[in-house]
């Protein structure tokens, strides 16, 4: 059997003035002809005095004490999860979910519901669940709906090559049958990352993972890709299930999964209900390049209790005057598995981390190496821009796998270092826009930046993860731990002599930013200092200059910031990036300039104190 769920939604990224977080509308284009739009209008079988039945709450299922997530299948590991441990009738956390506030109509599904961001439509219980919850108010069955539609914010859940994603969740469907369920429809899905930075559907993937309408106790699972009508994937129905019987799906809650498998050949879409997988879709039922705008990408995931639209409609229609006020979705929790090609150990994941730019401090650079693909480094709206690593010691490097936001670089390069200063390109991507890239490597280095030189949309390059795969050329050993040089002086506190305002102050040049700086007063000598929290052994130092440099500077260290001994001395400095090995022990460390390069201050973007 076939539906006529069409989600044409045109994803178009905006901003607003005062928030650096990513927004978007989705405008709906209708797919079907003005009799589909009128069948979702249709106002009810009975008079308008039958009409209060429809705003008789819905029977509230029985309290269930949460399941906890399960632990990753064999073969996977964890990715994400979230099992909505919120207080009572309170919204969601924001900095991971979005909602998706508006009217109905505008999805392009003919839907008549306007979604809220009220905790009378979506909230948590309190019980380790959350709740989507559809009212109604008025005595017209074909107005006056209110419900709920929730996203995540991270759209980079998706398979690298090789690899396997499974997104699931535990729902219990809304307690209506068909008998007073005409209308409902609820969903659990996702779309593809591309759609938010302009890729228009369905090119950009659907994947339904649950969807069911009227009451029907059923699932259906879908695959939405190719042009908007007709095409390989049969638009707008998509490539489809059919109605499969999801019996006490509307009492209990039941286990919905999908796993995009590009693992084996050809690709795969599996669809699991209970566990048990009851649909397949082959990467060969469409041509290549099909599927891979639709499925070889990240993800972001959707949960919504949507009341009329096109699909419901297909099946009799509705909300009617028996339908019922107060239906709720319930999601007992969402999960995110992934099996990756073992390549050993991330070896980036929490080192020290720098950057050409950050978009704002939200977004900083350390977030592409912290081992969580919900947050991302995100650059300035310029061109080139570059993210750099410091692994701590030299690697003979194997594998990169980088995973973008929507707002990928469409051409960089990832280049290679083993002083911080001459730069090797070990790889090229010349215009690939794809948001999980994966390559084999073939170099040793202690430092690798992904150097980006053309974006993939308007906004600036952004990185949720990149993870790189190699072994110590010394043969083993902990690469942080002794005998091996760490970064010491990032995010430690920082003092100076002066500084030239409040905009270049000390604590500037030790934020791994470098786009903000340290700079002084316009006189000789001047000083910066950062204290390491306790004794180290320095090793090096790395000093990136701006323009306004010191000509004559020492580095010295102290044990107790009063007391200095010199460990570097020049009357003849360079200025750029300065890489200086040295060798002494103290608490302090500090930059102390006597002839500076321009008749301005000392600037620096960056000091960095490396030792153990």
């Amino acid at each position: 059997m076939s539906t006529t769920d069409m989600r044409d939604i045109s994803g178009i990224r905006g901003r607003t003035s005062n928030s650096p977080q990513r927004l978007f509308r989705r405008l709906g284009v209708g797919l079907l002809a003005a009799a589909a739009m009128a069948a979702v209008t249709f106002t009810g079988s009975g008079p308008a005095s039958a009409a209060p039945t429809a705003a008789k709450p819905a029977a509230q299922p029985a309290a269930v004490a949460p399941s906890a997530v399960p632990a990753a299948p064999s073969g996977f590991t964890t990715t994400w999860s979230d099992d909505f441990n919120g207080a009572a009738n309170t919204g969601l956390n924001t900095d991971t979910w979005r909602y998706d506030a508006g009217a109905g109509w505008t999805f392009g599904t003919g839907e008549i519901e306007t979604m809220t961001n009220s905790t009378s439509n979506v909230y948590t219980d309190g019980n380790g669940h959350l709740v989507l919850r559809a009212l109604h108010d008025g005595s017209d069955p074909a107005t006056g709906w209110t419900s709920g539609r929730v996203e995540t914010q991270a759209d980079g859940f998706g398979a690298p090559p090789g690899g396997v994603v499974r997104m699931q969740a535990s729902i219990q469907q809304p307690n209506v049958s068909t008998a007073n369920g005409a209308g409902y429809w609820p969903a659990f899905w996702m779309l593809g990352a591309p759609l938010r930075v302009g890729v228009t559907w369905p090119g950009s993937g659907e994947v339904d993972i649950m969807e069911d309408i009227n009451g029907r106790s059923s699932v259906f699972g879908t695959l939405h890709c190719g042009v908007g009508s007709g095409g390989p994937c049969n638009e707008t129905t998509g490539i489809g299930s059919g109605e499969r019987a999801c019996s006490g799906c509307q009492t209990g809650y039941h286990t919905y999964a999908v796993e995009i498998d590009r693992s084996t050949s050809p690709e795969q879409i599996r669809y699991y209900l209970d566990g048990a997988n009851y649909f397949t879709i082959n990467s060969n039922q469409v041509d290549a390049a099909t599927w891979a705008n639709a499925v070889d990408h990240s993800f972001y995931i959707i949960f919504d209790l949507a009341i009329g639209g096109g699909f419901p409609a297909a099946f009799g229609g509705g909300p009617n005057a028996a339908t019922v006020s107060g239906g709720q979705m319930n999601i007992d929790y969402v999960a995110v598995y992934n099996k990756t090609p073992d390549h050993g150990t991330n070896i980036a994941k929490g080192k020290p981390t720098t950057s050409s730019s950050n978009e704002s401090a939200q977004f900083p650079a350390s977030n592409a190496t912290d081992g969580d693909v919900t947050t991302r480094w995100s650059s300035g709206f310029s061109d080139p821009q570059w993210l750099q690593v410091d692994l701590g010691q030299n690697y003979n490097l194997n594998h990169a796998t980088l995973t973008w936001e929507a707002a990928a670089s469409s051409a960089y390069q990832l280049q290679t270092s083993t002083n911080g200063s001459t730069w090797t390109t070990v790889y090229s991507n010349n215009n690939s826009p794809a948001d999980i890239q994966d390559t084999n490597l073939n170099a040793t280095a202690r430092y690798v930046r992904v150097y980006s030189t053309a974006r993939a949309s308007a906004y600036g390059n952004s990185l949720y993860e990149l993870a790189l795969f190699g072994t110590p050329t010394s043969g083993g050993g902990d690469p942080g731990g002794p005998g091996q040089a760490t970064l010491l002086s990032q995010g430690k506190t920082a003092t100076a002599s002066s500084s030239e305002n409040g905009s270049f102050t000390a604590p500037m040049a030790v934020d791994g930013n470098t786009g903000t700086r340290w700079s002084s007063g316009f006189t000789d000598p001047q000083w910066l200092q950062v204290d390491l929290g306790a004794s180290h052994t320095v090793s090096q130092v790395v000093l990136n200059w701006e323009t306004a440099a010191a000509k004559s500077f020492q580095i010295q260290t102290s044990n107790d910031g009063t007391n200095w001994t010199n460990i570097y001395s020049t009357t003849a400095g360079t200025g750029g990036t300065q890489t200086l090995n040295v060798s002494g022990t103290g608490r302090y460390v500090r930059m102390y300039g006597t002839a500076r390069t321009t008749q301005y201050g000392y600037s620096l973007w960056e000091f960095q104190v490396y030792g153990t």
